[in-house]
């Protein structure tokens, strides 16, 4: 900085305050005494753009949608919620979020024994969480995710300007030992997703929850934010951690099990928190839709999709899928929900392989920090006879990479 500023003939101070600004953007990164680089991509490039288009003939299996047909058909839904919006249609002024809509809300997070809070509704589980880091965080704060984790979240954490620190995952979730490292260097929020997590389809068990549980306790100042996009599509029991710490969020999107295109999830947190969140959502959009949280309501009301069936889905073609890989010597992880993991030992090579043998999965890349390579496949689109080749396919392509090891 300070050769800069001789060059320049400007103050080292201003200098200094121009590289904050440049990594605040998101177009550079610092790493200490290593200097500053320019970022590979602008901040706001999402990881959508590291996928494999597939051609026509080859099956795509990474993109990650749900299966259409175990979707709840929304006419009957939305026609209900049409009707009561003709008898009293929402203005400005009204409440943001539908009382029933909140009720349901809570009354379901009460079953799974999510502490109590206010409930208010954001387009979905990203905007969730992007509101509230911004309502806690500056720029230049560390926040632990996951690695592997969403790619969605990834991209959004350094376009906040704030810093990634990766967290490794296992079947139950963040590894505690890396958590731990994480809450001693100082990060000032942790996200973990509790159940079908993406891409490994880690949940998080009771036994791992309470270790999380006592590691947070220890950092009451931390940022806890929980996503539950997993609810409804999966049939194992939820282990919140929330309440644990001084601010906490708790996000359930209805994306999976109902319909991605509804973008409604329910939040909710401490009261500072959610205030927070609610008070800039007025400032801005002012609400989400409440037409679209009445036809929510409603879908929730009738007992729209069945939960046990979904999750029965999902889980007789993952578990299938796993098991027919290992059985070939392949690696695969695949606790819940409706993605399967695959280390592989060289990711652009397995990429193509399988996009030759007739198969377009998700390149790892979009899901990693620092993990190993892989490949992750959206069981949602297969049935019984694909298993077998997809297998055949991945196992020839995944090469011999080494099951990851935490100790």
């Amino acid at each position: 900085m300070r050769e800069l500023a001789d060059t320049l003939g400007v103050n080292p101070n201003t200098v200094a305050a121009a590289y904050r600004t440049l990594r605040e953007r998101g177009v550079i990164e610092t790493a200490g005494r290593r200097g500053s680089r320019v970022r590979p991509r602008p901040a706001t490039t999402d990881r959508g753009s590291i996928r494999v288009e597939a051609p026509p003939g080859v099956r795509d299996v990474g993109a990650g949608n749900p299966d259409t047909a175990l979707l709840p058909d929304l006419a009957q839904a939305v026609a209900r919620a049409a009707a009561a919006h003709a008898e009293r249609p929402g203005l400005y002024g009204e409440e943001p979020v539908e009382p029933r809509f909140a009720a349901l809300a809570r009354a379901g997070l009460d079953a799974d024994g999510v502490p109590g809070g206010p409930v208010t509704v954001t387009s979905g589980a990203l905007d969730a969480i992007d509101r509230v880091l911004s309502a806690h965080l500056r720029p230049g704060d560390r926040v632990a995710v996951e690695d592997p984790g969403w790619g969605g979240l990834l991209d959004l954490v350094p376009a906040l300007g704030l810093r990634p620190w990766p967290v490794a995952v296992d079947d139950e979730g963040p590894v505690p030992a890396e958590v731990e490292r994480a809450l001693e260097a100082g990060v000032r929020a942790l996200i973990v997703t509790d159940r079908a997590q993406n891409p490994t389809g880690a949940a998080v068990g009771e036994r791992r929850a309470a270790v999380l549980r006592a590691l947070l306790a220890g950092h009451p100042d931390v940022l806890l934010i929980e996503d539950d996009h997993g609810h409804a599509i999966v049939d194992l029991p939820l282990h919140p951690l929330a309440g644990t710490t001084r601010h906490w969020a708790f996000v359930r999107s209805v994306a999976k099990a109902y319909g991605p295109d509804l973008r409604v999830a329910v939040l909710t947190g401490d009261p500072v928190t959610v205030d927070r969140v609610a008070g800039r959502l007025r400032l801005g959009p002012g609400w989400v839709s409440r037409l679209l949280q009445r036809t929510v309501a409603e879908l929730w009301a009738t007992g729209a999709v069945d939960v046990a069936a979904v999750a029965a889905s999902y889980g007789e073609r993952r578990d299938a899928l796993v098991r027919a890989l290992r059985e070939r010597g392949t690696e695969a992880r695949g606790r819940s929900g409706m993605n399967v993991w695959v280390p592989v030992s060289d990711e652009t090579g397995a990429v193509a392989a399988l996009l030759h043998a007739g198969w377009a999965v998700a390149p790892g890349a979009r899901f990693r920090l620092e993990a190993p390579p892989g490949v992750r496949i959206t069981v949602a689109q297969l049935d019984a006879l694909d298993i077998e080749p997809l297998a055949d396919a991945v196992a020839r392509a995944a090469g011999p990479a080494k099951p990851v090891s935490y100790g």
